[in-house]
């Protein structure tokens, strides 16, 4: 199988990578396996903004997509629909090939956590739930990442990312008034549902960005939307295969919305940029998805924002911009030192220790 770069750079100690990458910091995982976090461009931000909006207005597209379907087979619908859009953009772009046989069985197991579980949990609580508590929950996600990428990857976090992440899950919680939760008498089980949705997300990511490279991702995604698709379809097969859906334009509008731009395109950038980004800073990102969400609910149910949400936006707001600081100081290469300190560990000390000179040249003192 081909390697890409990063991974030939890996294979062997005296090979070196085709390309200079002095300027990408590379940030070893727990297994080996590294991640080139180089930086985002505007495209890549906006991109990802696109991403957020996406995934907001998805808590309204599954609200209306649940009158016309049950929610294992409003799931099912949307990983069978997101994983035929993201094999035919992957035919487009030309990235099968990239895995081997081993490769493909581990993104079919991925599908289980990451597609699988995530939409059955989310979709039956969301049942339930308003949007903007389903929401909050959800988007405990990248605490979850937190939690889970010191042990998977080695990407270990600083005080301040901590604080920042802490600080914008407390603003996603002010933005969707979870105070109000208890008052409302909402059971135990949609929150269980909601926080393991959660979990099986954290789950996939974290393992996604150990096992695959960049260059792998997107075939990746592909297969993981295969497997989650077959094992919901068995879910549905076994527990609730029926009532049918009721097809209708709302039905239809909102399965085209969470099957093709909710999953097919929005996992192909996320991935992608998950192939160049630690999981624990990317997810944190996503907090900006509460936020989209409750604007949707805003423009088109009239809900109105209280003082604690307005503040809520304005935490989520400020951990975004704290994460994105640490992240640039981690990712920014080490200064230059100048001096005996430059000697690469493998080279002994001696008197004089001089640099080949370049093919086709003679030495001086030849």
């Amino acid at each position: 199988m081909r390697l890409s770069p990063v991974r030939a750079a890996r294979a062997g100690g005296a090979s070196r990578p085709p390309r200079d990458v002095s300027a990408t910091p590379i940030l070893p995982s727990a297994s080996g396996a590294v991640v080139a976090e180089d930086g985002w461009s505007w495209g890549s931000r906006f991109l990802f903004l696109f991403v957020c909006v996406v995934w907001g207005f998805n808590f309204l597209f599954v609200r209306v997509g649940l009158s016309y379907a049950t929610a294992l087979w409003l799931a099912l619908l949307r990983a069978v629909i997101g994983a035929v859009a993201a094999a035919v953009l992957l035919t487009a772009v030309r990235g099968w090939g990239r895995l081997d046989r081993a490769g493909r069985r581990d993104a079919i197991l991925l599908g289980l956590p990451n597609t699988a579980a995530f939409y059955a949990l989310l979709f039956v609580a969301i049942q339930t739930v308003l949007p903007g508590v389903a929401a909050v929950l959800t988007y405990t996600f990248p605490l979850w990442v937190a939690l889970l990428s010191p042990a998977v990857l080695g990407h270990r976090l600083g005080v301040r990312q901590w604080l920042a992440l802490g600080t914008g899950f407390f603003g996603v919680a002010l933005v969707a008034q979870v105070g109000s939760v208890s008052a409302s008498g909402l059971s135990a089980t949609p929150i269980l549902e909601l926080l393991g949705s959660a979990v099986a997300w954290a789950v996939g990511t974290v393992v996604f960005q150990r096992r695959f490279d960049r260059s792998q991702m997107l075939e990746a995604n592909a297969f993981q939307l295969i497997g989650g698709s077959v094992a919901l379809l068995a879910v549905v097969a076994l527990l609730a295969p029926t009532p049918l859906p009721t097809f209708a334009p709302s039905l239809d509008i909102s399965l085209v919305w969470l099957g093709i731009l909710g999953t097919a395109l929005a996992y192909s950038i996320w991935f992608d940029l998950l192939g160049r980004t630690r999981a624990a800073t990317l997810s944190a990102y996503a907090f900006l998805v509460p936020v989209v969400a409750l604007a949707g609910s805003v423009v088109f149910f009239g809900e109105h924002l209280g003082m604690l949400q307005v503040v809520g936006v304005g935490l989520v707001l400020a951990s975004i911009y704290g994460l994105g600081r640490s992240a640039a100081r981690e990712g920014a290469p080490p200064p230059a030192r100048s001096g005996p300190e430059e000697r690469p560990s493998s080279v002994p000390p001696g008197p004089e220790t001089t640099e080949a000179p370049p093919p086709g040249t003679r030495s001086p003192t030849s």
